[in-house]
């Protein structure tokens, strides 16, 4: 289980949506869903111009990568400031909850 200090995350990652990887600033958390017995995780990356530029070509799917871990995410739609929401199911990619 995740403790409460380790369900935010806030610092760079690699988001990777086909061929194309971009590494920009995010801000993330986790949550333990007990009735599904999985975690669901969201946040926002920082705005980043090919980020951007690949959601309007209709990348949705991505893998989200810090430091040695990954994990499958979804694109959202931009904020009025550029940044992109991301939402994903299972296990974050930040190391504090991969023992769960």
């Amino acid at each position: 289980m995740v403790s409460a200090a380790d369900e935010e995350y806030r610092g760079e990652a690699v988001i990777r949506a086909g061929e194309a990887a971009v590494t920009v600033a995010v801000r993330l958390s986790a949550r333990f869903e007990p009735i599904e017995g999985r975690y669901r995780w969201a946040g926002r990356a920082a705005p980043d111009d090919t980020l951007n530029a690949q959601l309007r070509a209709g990348a949705r799917e991505v893998v989200v990568r810090i430091g040695e871990r990954e994990a499958p995410a979804r694109l959202g739609e931009p904020d009025p400031w550029g940044g992109v929401r991301l939402s994903g199911v299972g296990p974050p990619p930040w190391s504090a909850a991969r023992g769960a």
